[in-house]
């Protein structure tokens, strides 16, 4: 079984926690989180980021357990940080969601329980695809989004690099939605939005 180390000891890495023990994929070596005192099902903190620079890289994945709501650059610092020391980051999808073989998923993504994501959906790098998140057919999101808990991303939607999706939130299909934008919990997006744009 391969091994891994999931960065971040919050609330979101309970979740993400819960999707890698199920899938039995991977043996959870343990937590990088500043706070060393934490415990998640017995599983523990091993230090801070230097204590990933001083083991070997080989063969060991990582996974971004941290959230995000307000902003994705910890989790973009990370992953180009620990890439670039040749660390894995492996796609993590729940064995309760459905995802369509059609359907691409890059590197550091998770999917997790419930979600769903359909024929020809296109997903980037380190994405949250949260619990019971729909994403509809010929969708492409790009890198570093947060798709939060039953947002619905109709067919053929683009979403751009950095975004957050609210939960609950609705995305007609077609529209373009630009990077960096924030669409807050239940909103429903009928246009098109540019880069930078906030809905809440």
């Amino acid at each position: 079984m391969k091994k891994i180390i999931l960065i971040g000891a919050g609330g979101h890495a309970k979740s993400c926690l819960d999707v890698i023990l199920l899938g039995k994929k991977f043996k959870v070596l343990g937590f990088i989180d500043k706070k060393k005192n934490i415990n998640l099902l017995d599983y523990k903190v091993l230090g801070d980021e230097k204590y990933l620079k001083s083991i070997e890289k080989k063969s060991l994945n990582l996974h971004i357990s941290l959230g995000f709501i307000k902003s994705p650059l910890k989790r973009i610092k990370i992953f180009n940080k620990f890439k670039k020391l040749n660390f894995k980051f492996p796609v993590i999808v729940s064995p309760k969601s459905q995802v369509s073989k059609k359907s691409i998923i890059l590197d550091g993504t998770i999917v997790h329980h419930f979600a769903v994501i359909n024929f020809d959906a296109k997903i980037g790098y380190n994405n949250i695809i949260n619990t019971s998140a729909i994403i509809e057919h010929g969708v492409k999101i790009g890198n570093n989004c947060h798709i939060s808990t039953r947002a619905v991303i109709n067919g053929d939607v683009e979403i751009k690099d950095n975004t957050f999706i609210g939960s609950g939130a609705v995305i007609r299909e077609g529209i373009k939605v630009g990077k960096n934008c924030f669409i807050g919990m239940g909103q429903i997006v009928t246009s098109n939005l540019k880069d930078n744009s906030v809905l809440k």
